[in-house]
């Protein structure tokens, strides 16, 4: 089977799709689910973009990600640290870290995550939690856009 790239960041006969059905923690973010398993490979590869000056959520899981920047730039909050990332970066994002992707205000950041199929459910943070994460100015900084 092929998906033929259209141009643009879209593939033949891939929907674009709302980031999250629910939710207040993220902004002008669209996903396109481009693989979703096949008999021996439990993965699902998405597509991913943030519009500038947007964001991801919040969130953490128990299952990894793997992140490859596709376009533009941005940044990164993995765990307590905030990192500049660039078209073709590779991220990889452990168990129970905390992370959220940002565009930069002049570039829109594309970026494509492979998980398992069979993954948990994401935690946002409890009121505690933020707090707790918003002792690091860096981190309150990155999170108040």
């Amino acid at each position: 089977m092929i998906v033929e790239y259209k141009g643009d960041y879209n593939w033949d006969n891939i929907d674009v799709l709302a980031y999250k059905e629910n939710g207040t923690n993220f902004k002008s973010i669209t996903r396109q689910v481009l693989f979703d398993g096949l008999d021996d490979i439990p993965c699902q590869l998405r597509y991913f973009e943030v519009q500038e000056g947007g964001y991801s959520s919040l969130e953490r899981h128990v299952h990894v990600h793997l992140v490859l920047i596709l376009r533009g730039c941005g940044q990164v909050m993995l765990g307590d640290t905030i990192h500049d990332v660039k078209e073709k970066d590779i991220i990889t994002i452990p168990s129970k870290t905390w992370h959220r992707f940002r565009a930069n205000a002049k570039s829109p950041l594309g970026f494509l995550c492979l998980v398992n199929v069979d993954r948990d459910k994401v935690q946002l943070p409890t009121a505690e939690q933020l707090s707790e994460l918003k002792q690091n100015p860096s981190i309150t900084e990155f999170l108040d856009v």
